[in-house]
């Protein structure tokens, strides 16, 4: 038998290199961004709504919104595989169904943003250019997180992406983690990724800073409970994040967010 295996091998022809999928469709922001990274958008032929990095990605076709697909349109660009995440798998049935290959993948907390790069490089047959890159991304990590100043107490910091309902983060979310490792502290009480938020709760919380998506109208309630409660906005520690992507997108540009996370709260104090 080891002979047979043997002689079998030996006058075996070597196995073709394996390319990877090579029409991919998109169906978040951040694996758009993560694609980008590794190499390969131009394999990229489809994607959601806002996936506007890198810049050539909004050239790509839009066939889904966060919560929706145009089915139709989708499978008339052939895809051969459609990333998405885990919350998109209902939307994504009328697409399995016609035999095209879907991976979803996590994306709430902060060791989701490697595990992504890392299924996506195996997904596109681009290993060794993966691990490259989550290398490069933890070590700018680690020196950002040197760079953090030391604080007898840590900021308390609510993130705010909605204002009506109040909605936020909480410590399932990977951007609690950067809140963590920008010197601060998460004010909101949540065990969710994302969830509404009582004004009660935090009218009672008294954070120290608010973090605000600029697309969230947040300057048209300020003046209003329970935002005019809050001392934070009365002495003036709201800060607006010009590009919300690099704070709320779990992807290759993290470090940005982080990067203006530290910066920010050096000014706030406690």
């Amino acid at each position: 038998m080891l002979l047979l295996v043997s002689t079998v091998l030996a006058g075996a022809r070597p196995a073709p290199a394996v390319a990877g999928a090579q029409r991919i469709v998109s169906l978040a922001p951040s694996l758009t961004e993560d694609l980008g990274a590794l190499g390969v958008l131009d394999r990229v032929v489809g994607v959601s709504a806002y996936s506007d990095f890198p810049p050539a990605a909004r050239r790509i076709p839009v066939v889904a919104s966060f919560s929706s697909v145009a089915a139709e349109r989708l499978l008339a660009l052939h895809p051969d595989l459609v990333v998405g995440i885990a919350a998109q798998r209902a939307m994504v049935a009328d697409v399995q169904r016609a035999g095209v290959r879907v991976v979803l993948l996590p994306d709430d907390d902060y060791a989701s943003i490697f595990a992504d790069l890392h299924a996506l490089g195996a997904l596109v047959a681009e290993p060794a250019r993966a691990a490259r890159v989550i290398a490069a991304l933890r070590a700018r990590t680690v020196s950002l997180v040197r760079s953090v100043p030391r604080r007898a107490h840590a900021p308390r910091v609510f993130m705010v992406l909605g204002v009506d309902p109040t909605f936020t983060v909480g410590s399932g979310s990977y951007i609690a983690t950067l809140i963590a490792m920008a010197g601060g502290r998460n004010a909101a009480d949540l065990h969710a990724a994302y969830a509404p938020y009582s004004d009660e709760a935090l009218v009672v919380a008294q954070p120290d800073a608010l973090i605000v998506d600029g697309a969230v109208g947040f300057a048209s309630v300020r003046g209003r409970a329970p935002w005019s409660d809050l001392r934070a906005v009365r002495d003036g520690h709201v800060y607006t994040l010009a590009d919300a992507a690099l704070l709320e997108r779990p992807g290759p540009r993290y470090n940005e967010g982080l990067a203006w996370l530290i910066a920010t709260l050096r000014a706030v104090p406690t």
